[in-house]
């Protein structure tokens, strides 16, 4: 193992074969809803199974399947034994790695989740230039602004999220943001959703510096703060 991101699920192996046969990669970010897709894998042990269906959805997340989400779902059927192999489009390329499903009975019942070829490469090359997947990292927890709370801070209809909390000596804390602060902005982008605006200051280059706008007390400030490395997730 050349190296594993628990974050995504993901892990870069080299194998000491020659002439191994390699697969053609896709544009997942190509793929459309209604697609057909074949989901190749060894579902419960029984060996190599191709199974058929259609893009049912991209961009799935809050799953809490993994920290950074942005599944494909397809209804192919895929089972125990099919996390790690491929999901392939028509002509055979690769969109996506097979990793969940969502099931009552630990069976098939047509939602099953993949990893998109795209963020798959993009840990890939990170591991292998690396060693890690480096990401940004500001030092805050946050929390989405509910109705009654963006009624407490008179901003109904207006997006935002709410720091709920801060890493000491962070960057977010050298920044000068605090506790219950509520972030408007991140570099132009509307913080509407939480887990959206955290990806993207997970794809921010340590050391670069972002804007944020936020509301504190009604008074609307901006701050800057220089993104870190965000520390490795505990394995325990």
């Amino acid at each position: 193992m050349i190296g594993s991101d628990p974050e995504t699920d993901l892990a870069v192996l080299k194998i000491d074969l020659d002439d191994l046969p390699s697969i053609t990669l896709g544009r997942s970010d190509n793929i459309k809803i209604g697609d057909v897709t074949l989901a190749i894998g060894n579902p419960f042990g029984v060996g190599q199974t191709v199974t058929m269906g259609i893009i049912s959805a991209t961009g799935r997340n809050q799953l809490g399947l993994n920290t950074y989400e942005d599944f494909i779902q397809t209804d192919a059927a895929i089972n125990p034994g099919n996390s790690g192999g491929a999901l392939v489009d028509a002509y055979g390329n690769l969109v996506g790695i097979n990793t969940a499903i969502f099931s009552k009975s630990g069976g098939s019942q047509g939602i099953g989740f993949a990893i998109p070829v795209k963020l798959a490469l993009d840990v890939m090359q990170a591991i292998i230039e690396h060693g890690q997947v480096i990401r940004g990292w500001l030092g805050i927890e946050v929390q989405p602004l509910t109705p009654e709370l963006a009624e407490s801070f008179g901003m109904e209809g207006r997006p935002g999220i709410i720091v709920a909390g801060i890493y000491r000596d962070g960057p977010a804390q050298k920044a000068g943001l605090q506790p219950g602060d509520l972030i408007l902005t991140i570099d132009g982008e509307s913080a509407s959703d939480g887990r959206r605006s955290m990806n993207q200051v997970a794809r921010a280059k340590p050391g670069d510096k972002i804007r944020i706008d936020i509301m504190r007390n009604g008074e609307a400030m901006q701050l800057t703060a220089e993104v870190g490395i965000r520390p490795p997730a505990s394995t325990n």
